[in-house]
């Protein structure tokens, strides 16, 4: 094994395991893969509806992924909005080349932040 190769900063490592956490679960795959799909806002209801699973259990999952910013919530009144974080779909797969070994492309991907609707 070559000596000059070095693991993951700890900050970056930490970052990228909690984005792999969040997808964790099958029905957070679903509601990611379903808000990137659909490509606008949906409400709780809605996804409740696609997923076919308990409000409570969606909102839960919701603020999981929110947590690592994969979906970005609009207020609208008194009820929520859900839509993917595009710049987290864009660097999440720069995420997975990077824990495997793979080089990390010359362009580095945007930061996983909220970008503007």
């Amino acid at each position: 094994m070559e000596s000059s190769v070095k693991p993951l900063d700890r900050a970056t490592a930490d970052e990228y395991a909690s984005w792999f956490k969040a997808l964790g679960d099958g029905t957070r795959i679903q509601i990611v893969s379903l808000l990137a799909r659909r490509g606008e806002p949906m409400s709780v209801g809605e996804i409740v509806a696609a997923v076919d699973v308990v409000q409570s259990t969606v909102s839960a999952h919701l603020k999981q992924l929110a947590e690592v910013r994969f979906v970005l919530v609009e207020r609208r009144g008194t009820a929520a909005y859900y839509r993917i974080n595009e710049a987290c779909v864009s660097c999440f797969p720069t995420a997975a080349d990077v824990v495997m070994g793979r080089p990390a492309p010359a362009v580095p991907a945007p930061a996983c932040v909220e970008v503007p609707s």
